[in-house]
């Protein structure tokens, strides 16, 4: 938040970003978003980042949001490390149980939806819900219900009108409009990150909402995926981060990486 303050009004083509999920995730950070105690403070706190991102937003500018859901859990997790990085950040630390107000042992959350909707609420224009199913999700021991493979991205924009080349994101060698439900496996990538996602997804974002020179931010950075697409693509991107050591992989990403973008058209 106080980052984003000292940006510019409508100094911003293009956000693409994915906040910490709620209650997955402990980063280390005092400040860190994600570790509400309820569903309803979480929304809330999102819904005021977002009220600033809207001042920065120029008036035909689009937001591509990335969000998972949570399960609400019955026992503590214990101390579970992130296995690539063991000195470093903890996975859920303490479960969700039955005590979190308005929802059961074993509810699915619904945090997508639910900050969706108050983003809408808040004046937002909720374009799309898209689809991101993952080819190689992670395997769950769960034997009463399926196997999660999929994510929310939500396409939201200030006015009913803004910046959008369909022609840019077309498949079947420019034939066919983009689709909504885009297939896609989930990223190795060797740093100590939980949750870096695909190139192709902020290369799709980025190519269909700006054009060169415009400005991309992503005030939840992580390993730095967005500002690594917009560069290559010949965009600027302003990364906002709160943890130093991610910021080291972003300025080693944004040195040393080659991305291999995928042919949009191929991606099916």
């Amino acid at each position: 938040m106080d980052k984003l303050k000292e940006l510019e009004d409508e100094s911003v083509q293009c956000v693409v970003t994915s906040p910490p999920y709620w209650g997955l995730r402990d980063y280390g950070e005092s400040e860190q978003i994600g570790l509400e105690k309820t569903p309803q403070e979480y929304v809330e706190t999102l819904v005021n980042v977002f009220r600033e991102v809207k001042r920065v937003l120029r008036n035909d500018g689009v937001v591509w949001l990335n969000l998972g859901d949570t399960y609400v859990g019955t026992c503590p997790k214990g101390d579970i490390k992130d296995p690539k990085d063991p000195e470093g950040r903890n996975a859920q630390k303490i479960a969700l149980n039955h005590k979190v107000k308005g929802l059961k042992s074993k509810d699915l959350a619904g945090i997508p939806w639910r900050v969706a909707l108050a983003l809408q609420d808040d004046g937002w224009y909720l374009r799309q819900d898209i689809i991101w199913a993952k080819n190689n999700p992670m395997p769950e021991p769960v034997k009463d219900r399926c196997t999660k493979s999929h994510e929310y991205i939500f396409l939201l924009t200030k006015n009913s009108h803004y910046y959008y080349d369909n022609e840019a994101i077309k498949e079947d060698s420019g034939k066919r409009n983009k689709r909504d439900v885009w297939n896609m496996p989930t990223p190795k990538y060797s740093e100590a990150h939980f949750a870096t996602f695909p190139l192709l997804i902020p290369e799709i974002c980025i190519k269909a909402s700006t054009k060169e020179d415009d400005t991309i931010l992503d005030m939840f950075a992580g390993s730095g995926t967005t500002g690594l697409v917009a560069d290559r693509l010949n965009r600027n991107a302003i990364l906002i981060e709160l943890n130093e050591n991610y910021i080291k992989i972003i300025e080693n990403r944004l040195r040393n990486d080659a991305p291999m973008f995928i042919n949009i058209e191929k991606e099916n």
